[in-house]
């Protein structure tokens, strides 16, 4: 006998000792708890074992046996693959041609401004850094409540007010707000 073949004959290993289970937090207690939390830990957290339909038709067992009744054959899969994918390109290159179809009008549009009205183009066309404040604006924000002050930092410039009630045929059930001010802009 060899001094290795001695010495793991003499040595305990971990197969002889205690075994310590991997998933000891996972494990079944002995004693058993309170059934209202046993229900309620099995509502919260289901098994990951599948053996029926849901409900809802998230998962099916016979989802393969199905598909194979439905296309026997890989080919006729791929045909129609390949048909879907046909399908979504053709409404791709439509949305494309649409868009820009869009385009040419609008730069047609704004050519004709172009030639209308110079001012009123390159005021429609400057650049806007829609974070920056002027002087008034800033003092006026020092002085509004702290709610205001969000409502005018959050404005974009140039774009319709948010805060502005949606025009509708029939009046509000609250009727009319008579205490209303209306919120000073220096734009």
């Amino acid at each position: 006998m060899s001094f290795l073949n001695s010495l793991r004959v003499r040595l305990p290993t971990l197969s002889r000792t205690a075994q310590v289970p991997a998933r000891g937090y996972a494990a079944k207690s002995a004693e058993q708890g309170d059934p209202k939390k046993d229900i309620i830990r099995r509502v919260l957290y289901p098994s990951n074992i599948k053996n029926r339909a849901s409900p809802v038709g998230t998962w099916r067992p016979d989802v393969a046996r199905a598909l194979q009744r439905a296309i026997p054959s890989a080919q006729a899969h791929y045909t129609i693959e390949r048909a879907w994918l046909l399908h979504k390109r053709h409404l791709r290159k439509k949305r494309d041609a649409e868009l820009s179809r869009k385009f040419t009008r609008m730069k047609e549009a704004m050519d004709e401004l172009h030639c209308l009205d110079t001012k009123l183009y390159l005021e429609a066309n400057k650049p806007e850094d829609p974070r920056a404040r002027s002087q008034v604006e800033m003092a006026l924000m020092k002085q509004l409540r702290i709610s205001e002050a969000r409502i005018l930092e959050s404005r974009i410039r140039g774009l319709f007010p948010r805060e502005l009630k949606i025009p509708t045929d029939t009046p509000s059930r609250a009727g009319w707000n008579y205490d209303y001010k209306r919120f000073h802009r220096p734009l």
